[in-house]
């Protein structure tokens, strides 16, 4: 009695540690009564009918990521290249990623591989070098649409590294080289033709300048030339009137004028010579003398006119 009595209390133990089942975080557990799906267990404590119902299959709800190896890409104009990437998808059902797909890691990277050899296939070099963004949408539009009957949610596929063959990055790279060297001889270019045409508005601003100069420096000799010659004007008739009144002194101021104008003439041109004529030092002085007394007189007469 007391053997029947442990057997049965044994037995009673191992059906409620058969039935208790525990689902961590971030899984879910596939239950299965004698092999037929019948529900999903979420995280936490559950019981089951022990040796009746089973657990199938143990999901991970988190986002997982995958590896996708090296390939070689033929791309549209017979370019070969060495592509590789990562996708990042995570389980929303997982009921169907259970029993709609075997294998479900392997089935998504067998699908994306194939699809970045059709989608980058379709592309020229210089397109797939250039819009990395553009060919990662088009993958995960593809990829994610292919998975969904799966229970599966593709977040995102990125393109690691796309390698061009040795040859055709040193084509590429002299390529760049050129178009560098053309762009700094037209920099260049552009360069010098500013020089000159700011060096030509300079020579223009001075010649402007300089000829504004020539301008003014004309407009004040014509206004000097227009004062001397009223001041001659002036001592003219102030010779004129002396002259008028009998003063021997104003014909003296004439003569002694034109003597000195000649000498100076004389003295002045760029033939050597030798002169030998007598002066009559008195008379020049005289006539100078001549010249003072008649200014002198006309200024008392201005003083005696004003007071």
């Amino acid at each position: 009695m007391e053997t029947f009595v442990i057997v049965f209390v044994g037995l009673c133990v191992l059906l409620v540690f058969k039935g208790i089942k525990a689902v961590p975080q971030g899984y879910e557990f596939t239950v299965e009564r004698f092999g037929k799906y019948t529900h999903t267990m979420d995280p936490g404590l559950h019981f089951i009918v022990p040796f009746v119902d089973a657990i199938g299959a143990k999901m991970n709800m988190m986002e997982s990521v995958l590896d996708v190896p090296s390939q070689e890409v033929i791309t549209k104009d017979n370019a070969v290249v060495q592509v590789d990437g990562v996708v990042f998808f995570q389980v929303l059902n997982a009921a169907r990623a259970a029993y709609e797909v075997r294998d479900m890691e392997r089935a998504t990277l067998n699908l994306t591989t194939t699809n970045i050899r059709t989608v980058m296939g379709s592309m020229d070099l210089d397109e797939l070098l250039s819009e990395r963004d553009a060919i990662n949408a088009r993958l995960l539009a593809i990829v994610d649409e292919a998975t969904e009957p799966w229970g599966l949610k593709v977040t995102r596929i990125e393109i690691k590294d796309i390698t061009p063959p040795r040859d055709l990055v040193e084509s590429m790279a002299r390529q760049m080289k050129a178009e560098r060297e053309k762009r700094a001889t037209i920099l260049e270019a552009e360069g010098y033709r500013e020089a000159e045409i700011a060096r030509s508005e300079g020579e223009k601003r001075s010649q402007i300048l300089e000829a504004e100069g020539r301008k003014e420096a004309a407009f004040r000799d014509a206004e000097a030339r227009e004062r001397e010659a009223e001041a001659e004007a002036k001592a003219t008739e102030m010779v004129s009137l002396a002259i008028a009144k009998g003063d021997v002194q104003a014909i003296n101021y004439f003569v002694a004028q034109e003597y000195v104008k000649t000498l100076g003439q004389f003295a002045n041109s760029p033939n050597q010579k030798i002169m030998f004529m007598p002066l009559e030092a008195s008379a020049l002085l005289g006539a100078l003398g001549g010249v003072a007394e008649i200014a002198q007189g006309a200024f008392n007469k201005d003083d005696k006119k004003v007071a």
